[in-house]
């Protein structure tokens, strides 16, 4: 194949974050300058400091700066730009968008406005994957939207029934309804969510299947009619519609069903029109059947995975077909090795319903010294952090949660998941709340390691993973050593009068920490008797010899070396075992065991509070975001769990929920109002 990049030399990158720097950096790759665009809530972070340009697009909204058409065309023409890569997400499917750009004279790295068109309209593009013979999920895909008849349709198709916006994407203005009672709650709900996010309220529904997999095939095609398909992604590990861990090829695929829908998805692209890269989205039946759902007009966020499974460059394959190239490969010539997984790291709290979190990022690396992976990268790489993030970035509440995707590949399934674990285990994150130790449970999860997958994984195996875990003895060993020399290097002086590390004239070297896992600061946390609160005695004779910790019932002769990166070993009566473990915010985080990480907050005994809180009467914002819709009247009787305002975030709503039985006495804010994290939104009296 020749190269001909006559066509343009300079790229401007129309997002941010995290496929931002993914495709500048196939671009430098291909000798193309490239150029970034910001906002002002972005103006110092990565994917602007690794541009060779870059051009300001207005405030932090993005309504007014990575939605604006005419001020990244104008970026454009500034820069000299000939194409415009749009990434995911904002303009990469907004057909007006392409028009504008062909007006201009400038490239778009992307499918035809027509194509977009064709099924960026949902209720559209089933009608024409049904004359394509492209299987359908029995639905509603009518103009009508009236409320009565929606529900009605809801009613004959049967519950329960999945009501997602027609110009929809990303989970966003999706719900599923169990009921006729919740259905028209849910459609005002989705309503909002598709006004905000896409300027269209249109709703199409289907019937919910009970156990279907997300099965998605890449397609491929270019401007002189030839098509290809770079086989397919599990991607049925999900939270709020939204894909969490995505996987190539597909578990429990047969070379037969492969090929079925593979074609079925090269025919939806044929049908109308297609160029680029694109992907088509099938649920697919514990009984082998599979329906067409969306096709997805852009690149997709789980693209590495492919590109690991085939050995293959998706965006430079995006740039070559955007210059007029032909596919670089034919269907024939495409093969399968290995697997590969990818998990998105969200900022993100799992434990209180996966509610966005931002903040300062103080540390974001990848040890994976530490983690014994570096004879992994020779070759094919086998580990690949695609990030848009670095240490002291800012995570802002305009934008998605999601910072960076871990991807892995194995020689078979087995492999891939525990490089894995070992990768997520190095992947150092602080001063944001993360959902990576959720995703070391959901991988290391029977289930999950078993392919037992299925849309509703996260919620079929809720309670075990958000079960207590127990920690081993080697976690509490490794946190209480830490925290030990910890303490022994905050002491500046070197009289033994000012030593605070546990010193006594003629005595034993002895300090008592109290380490505690539920997160809570334990200078404000319960008395250090409490369940979940473990007492660890440290005692050692002189400073070279080893601590004698004891830990409950249990006393054992511990020491702790440190070794690579953030690998450390820990010896308990003799039995040596390496880990990671490393100070993290106001405590250790330790990677003890296969089932992820273990965080322990100590402090010493005598800097513990033993002091009893009062009940709160408030309710907080858990996150940055703008209140959207007050529920209630104030003075009103409320049940315990009854909505009491909803406030969106990152694109996604929340809902507020009634602490106890009684009233809200006053809201302290309106619809439309911004509120930060922690400020007070109402004031609650609770029933006597």
């Amino acid at each position: 194949m020749t190269t001909d990049l006559n066509k343009f030399d300079t790229l401007l990158v129309a997002n941010r974050g995290e496929i931002a720097c993914r495709v500048m950096r196939t671009a430098r790759a291909m000798g193309l300058r490239t150029v970034a665009v910001y906002s002002d809530a972005d103006a110092n972070v990565r994917h602007v400091r690794e541009a060779d340009e870059a051009v300001r697009l207005g405030p932090a909204a993005a309504r007014d700066s990575y939605l604006k058409v005419e001020a990244v065309i104008e970026a454009a023409k500034r820069t000299g730009a000939g194409a415009i890569h749009p990434g995911y997400g904002f303009l990469s499917e907004n057909g007006p968008f392409v028009d504008a750009l062909e007006k201009a004279g400038i490239t778009f790295v992307g499918p035809p406005a027509s194509a977009i068109a064709a099924m960026g309209d949902k209720s559209a593009a089933k009608a024409r994957m049904h004359d394509a013979g492209v299987p359908l999920v029995p639905g509603y895909h009518g103009d009508d939207q009236d409320d009565a008849l929606l529900k009605a349709e809801a009613d004959k198709i049967g519950y329960p029934v999945l009501l997602k916006a027609s110009a929809g994407g990303g989970g966003k203005g999706m719900r599923v309804v169990e009921s006729s009672d919740g259905f028209q709650a849910a459609l005002d709900g989705c309503r909002r969510e598709s006004q905000a996010a896409f300027g269209d309220q249109r709703m199409l529904i289907e019937k919910y299947l009970t156990q279907p997999r997300h099965v998605e095939v890449q397609v491929f095609c270019d401007s002189h009619g030839n098509g290809v398909y770079l086989f397919e992604r599990d991607c049925s590990v999900q939270r709020r519609h939204q894909k969490v861990l995505e996987e190539a090829p597909a578990p429990g695929m047969t070379a037969e069903l492969r090929r079925e829908m593979g074609e079925a998805a090269v025919r939806a692209a044929r049908e109308i029109g297609y160029v680029g890269a694109g992907t088509v989205e099938f649920l697919l039946d514990a009984d082998g059947s599979f329906y067409f759902m969306e096709m997805n007009t852009r690149l997709q966020v789980e693209h590495p995975v492919t590109e690991m499974i085939t050995g293959q460059d998706l965006v430079e394959w995006q740039l070559r077909v955007a210059m007029g190239e032909r596919l670089p490969l034919a269907q024939d010539e495409l093969t399968i090795t290995g697997h590969s997984f990818e998990a998105r790291l969200y900022a993100e709290d799992p434990e209180q319903d996966f509610l966005p979190a931002t903040g300062t990022l103080t540390r974001f690396a990848l040890d994976l010294e530490g983690a014994g992976l570096l004879s992994f990268e020779k070759g094919r790489d086998k580990v690949r952090l695609d990030s848009g993030v670095e240490s002291g970035d800012v995570v802002s509440m305009h934008y998605d949660p999601m910072l960076a995707k871990l991807i892995v590949h194995g020689a078979d399934r087995d492999q891939a998941l525990a490089t894995l674990n070992r990768a997520l285990a190095a992947l150092d994150v602080q001063g944001v709340v993360t959902n990576r130790a959720f995703l070391q449970r959901l991988a290391t999860h029977p289930a999950f390691k078993g392919c037992e997958l299925d849309t509703r994984f996260i919620e079929k195996h809720e309670e075990s993973l958000f079960a207590p875990r127990e920690i081993t003895t080697e976690a509490h060993a490794a946190a209480a050593l830490i925290g030990l020399k910890q303490l022994s290097r905050e002491c500046e002086s070197d009289s033994p009068w000012d030593r605070h590390d546990g010193f006594r004239l003629n005595a034993p070297h002895t300090i008592r920490l109290a380490l505690c896992a539920t997160g809570h600061d334990l200078t404000r946390a319960q008395a250090p008797d409490a369940e979940d609160v473990v007492i660890v005695e440290g005692t050692r004779e002189t400073v070279t010899a080893p601590w004698h910790l004891t830990i409950g019932d249990t006393t054992l002769t511990a020491r702790l070396q440190h070794l690579a990166g953030d690998a450390v070993a820990v010896t308990l009566d003799g039995h040596r075992r390496r880990l990671q473990a490393r100070l993290g915010d106001n405590g250790v985080v330790v990677m003890a065991d296969p089932s992820g990480e273990t965080r322990l907050f100590w402090r010493r005994i005598d800097a513990i509070d033993h002091g009893q809180h009062e009940a709160e009467s408030t309710l907080t914002a858990p996150m940055h975001g703008t209140v959207v819709a007050l529920l209630v009247e104030p003075g009103k009787k409320v049940e315990k769990g009854m909505p009491l305002m909803v406030m969106e975030a990152m694109k996604m709503e929340h809902t507020m929920a009634a602490p106890a039985d009684g009233h809200v006495e006053s809201f302290h804010f309106a619809a439309g109002d911004t509120v930060g994290q922690g400020d007070v939104l109402l004031e609650f009296a609770a029933e006597e």
